[in-house]
């Protein structure tokens, strides 16, 4: 039982012996920084009850308090406010619980665990993982792990975008103007050479555009003329009939994509349980798409094109089918989401998809609906804020994009030139100092994306990602490090992880301010998932962090010369950092035991 939870039973015993009332459920919060205390109780609620202004009320809670809860050592009272003052054995007693859980506030799943499934990444191939992809990948990973964390069974999963116009304008482009050029004879990856080629397709596009407009003809004529985009579209019908040159093409420029994924990825250090592919999925939504025809849920137009109307759910007319017959994201979706609840005993179906397909998701679980699939309207869009640069936004056919394996680089070189400054790669090993500088460059990137709340849009600053001292991962990453020192020195002293502590070991308040701190971390881990944030747990941990440094500045670990208090500190040295790897490896982060 957290002190929380004994301090709230505590009051309602009160209330029900000082007013004869049950008040349902009590709250307590932390007592603000300015006032005395560990607790406070507003009393608001009780004053119908006691009948008595609010600061009597809570004198009265607090002297029955004082007098019957022993972890209760002191009150104050600020109006209607109620400031409780923990026992410091209470405290200690605290600090034994949270070192007889080696694994404090993660909850494993069981059999019978709910079964969640996350989709995130869902790449196009017709271009390299860029910025926003890395946001993409970093929540949808450490959502699965919070979700695992709080006894959840998750299966990661991954639709890749693999068919479809995009594709064909990098096909056709190599196909006019590639002379034959491989990822192995360009020494370039895959991913990133197909993503070249559909950057030379969209320049040659609006050239031709360009030339046509000054021939005479409006914008509109001439995207109805363009040669180049009827060539495309002609290859996405050859693709979707089964030509055989056409699908050659297409497996051998998406497998140039497929490598280049596979080490970002690693590289990231991010994965998936199973993934699905459009060009396996998209026929599965056609079917359901042309049986809600005949169901008469959808309709065609003249022009051979199929449409759902959802204006009545006030949204407006989808289209589903083009009038060629080739199918749309939509459509995809619908097969997708068919086949992944016959694979899988689901019951909960996340997409990590930016908020700028909010009205598709919406579409998504209404046209499952209507297409009588019970999961339909149960499906969660966790829908998140686009990431910017400084400079703005980027533009994929304009090749302003900056990609994933681009900035992971620069984030390593950053970190290796920041630490050789700061003299943190003295004395290690070139393959040591290598991998402490991969953990650091990457680490920075991910808790700075992840430190902000998922559904604000952000500006990733590289310059300010990587800094010893704020709100970084590498503050945290060196604040843990700085933690395994000290241990290893009690260590090598003759330290070993001790079994209960002396209840009676004397605390400062620094010491009683970083267990609570620390003991919050099962509720953070739990209101983590209940929201679907990661930032709780990224600022969760900055926030131990810097009380942990506070605490240390302050008071000395190795040369405390009592015994118990050196013991005391050493624990709670050792459950922080065990805190900080736990709340760290939920965002996909590693830290070092060394810098």
């Amino acid at each position: 039982m957290t002190i929380e939870q004994q301090f709230a039973a505590s009051v309602k015993t009160a209330l029900q012996n000082l007013y004869g009332t049950d008040a349902g459920e009590v709250r307590l919060q932390k007592t603000k920084k300015e006032f005395q205390g560990h607790l406070t109780l507003v009393v608001f609620p009780f004053l119908k009850a006691s009948k008595k202004p609010p600061e009597e009320t809570a004198r009265e809670i607090g002297d029955y308090l004082l007098r019957e809860e022993p972890a209760v050592a002191a009150f104050n009272v600020i109006k209607g406010f109620l400031n409780l003052t923990v026992a410091p054995q209470r405290w200690m007693e605290l600090l034994n619980e949270l070192n007889r859980q080696p694994r404090y506030g993660i909850c494993l799943p069981a059999k019978e665990s709910p079964l969640v499934m996350i989709e995130y990444s869902s790449p196009n191939t017709n271009k390299p993982l860029h910025l926003g992809h890395i946001r993409n990948n970093l929540l949808g990973y450490s959502l699965a792990e919070i979700l695992k964390a709080n006894g959840y069974r998750v299966v990661k999963t991954n639709i890749v975008n693999d068919r479809g116009i995009h594709i064909c304008k990098s096909m056709l482009a190599w196909q006019k103007w590639g002379k034959g050029i491989t990822p192995a004879s360009g020494g370039k990856k895959g991913d990133h050479l197909v993503g070249d080629f559909y950057v030379q397709f969209d320049r040659r596009y609006k050239e031709e555009l360009k030339a046509l407009e000054a021939g005479g003809m409006s914008r509109e004529e001439a995207e109805k003329q363009s040669s180049l985009m009827a060539e495309a579209r002609e290859m996405l019908r050859r693709w979707e009939a089964g030509d055989a040159e056409v699908v050659a093409l297409w497996r051998m420029m998406n497998g140039w994509v497929y490598e280049g994924f596979d080490e970002t990825y690693r590289q990231l250090g991010v994965d998936f349980d199973r993934i699905y592919y459009e060009s396996q999925t998209y026929l599965e939504g056609k079917k359901k798409v042309l049986e809600g025809l005949e169901r008469g849920i959808c309709y065609r137009r003249d022009d051979g094109s199929v449409w759902a109307d959802l204006t009545a759910e006030g949204l407006d007319e989808k289209l589903l089918l083009r009038s060629d017959g080739t199918s749309v994201y939509m459509t995809q979706d619908i097969g997708t989401a068919k086949l992944r609840f016959d694979d899988y005993p689901i019951d909960r179906m996340i997409y990590v998809v930016g908020n700028e397909q909010n009205y598709h998701f919406q579409a998504l679980s209404i046209l499952l609906d209507k297409l009588g699939f019970a999961f339909g309207r149960g499906l969660v869009h966790f829908s998140y804020g686009m990431v910017e640069l400084p400079e703005g936004r980027m533009k994929s056919r304009e090749g302003t994009v900056v990609d994933a394996d681009d900035l992971m680089a620069e984030m390593i070189a950053s970190a290796r030139e920041i630490s050789r400054e700061l003299g943190k790669l003295d004395g290690l090993s070139r393959e040591e100092a290598d991998e402490i500088i991969r953990i650091i460059g990457l680490g920075s990137l991910k808790y700075f994306i992840l430190k902000v709340d998922p559904r604000k849009n952000m500006v990733f600053n590289p310059k300010e990602s990587i800094d010893f001292n704020g709100n970084t991962g590498s503050f945290i990453q060196y604040t843990h490090a700085r933690i395994g020192s000290v241990l290893r020195k009690a260590a090598e002293q003759g330290w070993v992880s001790p079994g209960p502590l002396s209840p009676e070991t004397p605390l400062t308040p620094k010491e009683e301010a970083l267990i609570q701190l620390a003991a919050d971390f099962a509720a953070v881990v739990r209101e983590a998932g209940e929201t679907y944030s990661p930032a709780c747990i990224a600022n969760y941990i900055y926030d131990l962090v810097k009380e942990y440094n506070q605490f240390y500045h302050d008071y000395s670990i190795l040369n405390e010369p009592d015994e118990s208090v050196r013991l005391e500190r050493l624990a709670l040295s050792a459950k922080v950092a065990e805190i900080i790897r736990s709340g760290m490896s939920l965002l996909g982060i590693d830290v070092p035991e060394r810098m």
